[in-house]
């Protein structure tokens, strides 16, 4: 596991240890550090960070999923990206051609190699 040290963030249900917020997968750190470093930017408070994180672990719970932690970047992620769509900072369509260009690069990469993605503006 990973950890990272950051100020402290009063956010529901962040796994952490005695020195900060703990990932268990790189994917998590940098989808938390893509939140915190949009934060720092101004283009989303933390306040509307936390209503809708609440709102997809609220949904989640609804839909029976066990309240585990498992998912709890998962649930991370989906609210990042309703964020990013709602303020404009990328578009439905953008999001899924990049995750797709991952997807195919990950598919493609040897293992062991770092995974590279060709520049989308080419």
């Amino acid at each position: 596991m990973t950890t990272l040290n950051t100020p402290d963030l009063n956010l529901p249900r962040l796994p952490r240890d005695q020195d900060g917020p703990v990932f268990a997968e790189p994917w998590q750190a940098q989808a938390f550090a893509l939140a915190v470093n949009l934060s720092e930017q101004g283009r989303i408070t933390w306040k509307e960070w936390a209503e809708a994180l609440a709102e997809e672990l609220k949904a989640a719970a609804d839909r029976g999923e066990p309240d585990d932690g498992s998912c709890y970047y998962e649930h991370w992620l989906a609210a990042l990206e309703r964020l990013v769509i709602a303020k404009g900072l990328s578009n439905p369509d953008a999001m899924r051609e990049r995750k797709e260009a991952w997807a195919d690069a990950y598919r493609h990469t040897p293992h062991g190699k770092p995974v590279e993605l060709r520049d989308s503006s080419r």
